[in-house]
């Protein structure tokens, strides 16, 4: 267990979802996996799992295959979305592969069916495995036309998370994209309206409003920094909080 602590108060965090883009595996390359990232967010994990909170991931599948890009170029989009999902759990199997790797025992759970290879996401199932191993969702929700931070925000929800991180490329939740606008600044606490009303695009508005509805305080930190999940859960403020 441990305290996140904030401005104005402080959160007992026993359990998160951890959401990464699919692009955050490739690393410096343009396409794929690349190993010395997957280790990278197996570390990262591994320091909180030894902090004693308990950790979900939803990985993203963008790095293989997108279903809306992929409805550009011609493919059907619900059979792009399904091909999207595909690609979350060859990511989930490689972050499985190097976190096991690291000594952190992994259990896949797909909104898709695949025998052999993982079991069906369930909540009640999820809840139980938690407690003793990292739970990696793969399969986004199962359903095309949702995002994997829809699946983000609703496993959160249904494992009763304390807290969904998104981790990204910058260090925060800024007035406009910083790597764009230098003048952009960043903001350090948030309301939900406040974010809405200002469009700051934190999430998808699916998983925004799921989030806003249950309560579901969101964080955005930068992900690719080493020891930065650590430097969250112990309370240290690098990023931008949304409740």
């Amino acid at each position: 267990m441990v305290y996140l602590c904030r401005q104005n108060y402080m959160m007992d965090i026993k359990r998160i979802l951890l959401k990464l883009s699919g692009e955050s595996l490739m690393g410096s390359d343009h396409y794929g996996i690349d190993y010395t990232a997957v280790y990278h967010y197996a570390c990262e994990i591994k320091s909180a799992v030894h902090l004693g909170v308990q950790v979900g991931v939803v990985i993203g599948g963008g790095n293989i295959f997108r279903g809306v890009k992929g409805s550009h170029k011609g493919f059907d989009r619900r059979q792009g979305d399904h091909m999207g999902m595909l690609a979350t759990m060859i990511n989930a199997m490689a972050l499985q592969t190097v976190l096991e790797e690291v000594g952190v025992s992994t259990k896949i759970l797909s909104a898709l069916a695949i025998d052999g290879v993982c079991e069906k996401s369930f909540y009640k199932s999820a809840e139980k495995y938690l407690q003793e191993q990292v739970v990696i969702f793969a399969g986004g929700t199962g359903n095309p036309f949702f995002t994997t931070d829809s699946a983000a925000a609703l496993r959160a929800v249904e494992i009763k998370a304390d807290l969904l991180i998104k981790g990204t490329r910058v260090d925060g939740v800024y007035t406009a994209d910083p790597e764009k606008d230098k003048t952009a600044t960043k903001y350090s606490e948030l309301s939900y309206d406040e974010a809405y009303e200002n469009n700051l695009n934190i999430l998808d508005l699916t998983a925004f409003t799921l989030c806003k509805e249950n309560r579901m305080p969101i964080y955005v930190y930068d992900a690719n920094q080493s020891g930065n999940l650590l430097k969250v859960l112990q309370g240290e403020h690098i990023g931008t909080i949304v409740k």
